[in-house]
């Protein structure tokens, strides 16, 4: 028998698809009489509130159709947001010239790199600081966007 996690990891796999999306997280918390689902969701273009909107719609739909959660609950979808790591290479391009925090392996070693994405070329990836380094996405450890208000 599935856990309550992969009802709903499952559910909101099959929305996702359908809807040209994708699943970054889904957080559990509470209990049977509280409980909170968090499902993060994103695309290959920005996220909207509407988006979220329909996608919390259809799974509340099926939830209930098929009577997956037996009490109470909340769900909040949303994107992850820009304090996230981003986890799919599907994510980067629409952050094409926008600076980056990098955590990679090269060599065996990890190393650390600030700059902008500059060119995504198939799972290369070009970043530019006061040098240009080129990074396979599978050495990728950890790809924060970094945020600036200028």
């Amino acid at each position: 028998m599935k856990s309550l996690k992969e009802n709903i990891e499952k559910i909101a796999g099959e929305i996702a698809n359908s809807k040209g999306l994708f699943i970054i997280d889904i957080n559990l918390r509470g209990n049977d009489r509280n409980r909170v689902i968090e499902i993060f969701i994103d695309g290959e273009k920005n996220i909207s509130a509407e988006d979220c909107a329909d996608f919390s719609r259809e799974i509340n739909e099926v939830f209930e159709r098929e009577e997956t959660i037996k009490s109470s609950y909340r769900l909040d979808v949303s994107s992850p947001g820009v304090d996230r790591p981003l986890i799919y290479l599907k994510q980067f391009p629409k952050h094409l010239n926008r600076k980056f925090e990098i955590t990679y392996l090269s060599g065996g070693e990890k190393k650390k790199f600030k700059g902008k994405l500059v060119k995504i070329d198939g799972e290369l990836l070009t970043f530019k600081s006061d040098r240009e380094i080129i990074i396979n996405f599978n050495d990728i450890i950890k790809a924060k966007v970094i945020i600036s208000f200028s």
